[in-house]
């Protein structure tokens, strides 16, 4: 069986994206992040803990990357994991990523990867 992921929800506690709703999309995968209302609060997930470790976005730009940094993390004032947009070549040759976390701290990753 072939089979493609359609979309992913994650819902977050405290969204700090307008209005509460971040959408992206490769034309075929959806990934969206949503404020959750305040009675359903009480649980919080963590990258660490079991269940979803994190989500990987493919880019087809080391700009890509970049641009995301820059645009969208940096001005909001989102910190980037592990120094920032670089090269993992133990992962694999050319491999260049930048990973960060959602409001919950779960693992996001845009990858470029030639």
């Amino acid at each position: 069986m072939k089979a493609s992921v359609y979309h992913v929800q994650l819902n977050v506690r405290d969204a700090d994206v307008h209005p509460g709703v971040l959408g992206m999309s490769n034309g075929t995968t959806d990934v969206w992040l949503i404020g959750t209302p305040a009675d359903r609060r009480r649980h919080a997930p963590h990258r660490k803990n079991p269940g979803l470790n994190h989500i990987a976005w493919r880019v087809t730009s080391r700009a890509d990357v970049d641009r995301l940094h820059e645009e969208f993390l940096k001005s909001r004032g989102i910190p980037a994991l592990y120094g920032g947009p670089r090269e993992y070549p133990e992962y694999r040759r050319g491999y260049y990523a930048v990973f960060f976390e959602d409001p919950d701290r779960l693992k996001l990753e845009v990858v470029h990867i030639p």
